[in-house]
């Protein structure tokens, strides 16, 4: 009688414990799954970035992310993203030599309770003819007008690995409102942090770019920022830095068996 108690304690036991353990996981909940580019102009790296936050009471690790095609470049956060905190996939679809439309996926794989989760971007990739058109006057008079307080920032010497940040100063100097779509950049280091989505005519705003380039050297990039300012071309950010190697690996030296830091 005791032994057949104690087994069925031990049970329930493993049972509950197996139960915590199914409820103890990371919850990846995106803001949106699907992304449309709608019109893109050949020769465009569309890129749009997929943001998420961990509901759940883990940390969520991504292990990888695959895309449906050698088109479609990915990033990720790379760090153990904790709950309550938010993170980003970035899709990036090279539309050099894709005239028409496309339909590309990205398939995220982590620790999360849904282990394989599946984004999308779609559009179409057009010719550059085919975006531009003449307006009147009259249109361009009631146009938004987006104006810059600077188009390059120099970061100045930093380590690969680091992610500082630029803020910029967007401001509607036009007669209507101000709409701003999704930047595309001439590689795949720069994040938006913070990107106003519509300003009135006369407002202020502040643009947040993180710079995350990892290659070594004299860096330059370009960003383009896109809305519905018909007045002038898309205004463009230059990002410079002069990225080092990373210290962080070099900061113990092995002095026989035993680390001591760097000297």
């Amino acid at each position: 009688m005791v032994r057949h108690i104690f087994t069925s304690l031990l049970g329930l036991a493993l049972l509950l414990f197996t139960s915590l353990g199914a409820l103890a996981q990371g919850v990846l909940q995106f803001t949106e799954t699907a992304h449309d580019f709608k019109k893109v102009a050949e020769g465009v790296l569309a890129t749009h970035e997929f943001k998420f936050t961990n509901t759940g009471n883990q940390p969520v690790v991504i292990a990888n992310v695959q895309a449906s095609c050698g088109c479609t470049t990915p990033d990720w956060t790379k760090t153990p993203v904790l709950p309550g905190k938010t993170g980003f996939i970035r899709a990036a679809y090279n539309s050099a030599g894709r005239p028409g439309q496309f339909n590309k996926t990205v398939t995220v794989t982590s620790n999360a309770k849904e282990p394989s989760m599946v984004l999308s971007i779609t559009g179409t990739v057009v010719d550059k003819a085919e975006m531009t058109k003449t307006y009147s006057p009259a249109e361009l008079a009631k146009s938004p007008k987006l104006t810059l307080d600077r188009a390059t920032h120099d970061f100045g010497k930093m380590e690969s690995g680091q992610q500082p940040v630029a803020k910029f100063t967007v401001k509607n100097t036009g007669k209507s409102n101000l709409e701003l779509s999704p930047i595309t950049s001439s590689c795949y280091c720069v994040t938006v942090k913070s990107l106003p989505k519509a300003l009135k005519p006369g407002e202020s705003a502040t643009l947040e770019l993180q710079y995350a380039q990892r290659q070594v050297g004299q860096m330059t990039d370009v960003v383009t920022l896109h809305s519905n300012d018909i007045t002038a071309s898309d205004p463009k950010i230059t990002l410079k830095a002069n990225i080092v190697q990373s210290l962080t690996q070099q900061s113990m030296l092995k002095e026989g068996s035993a680390a001591v830091p760097f000297k």
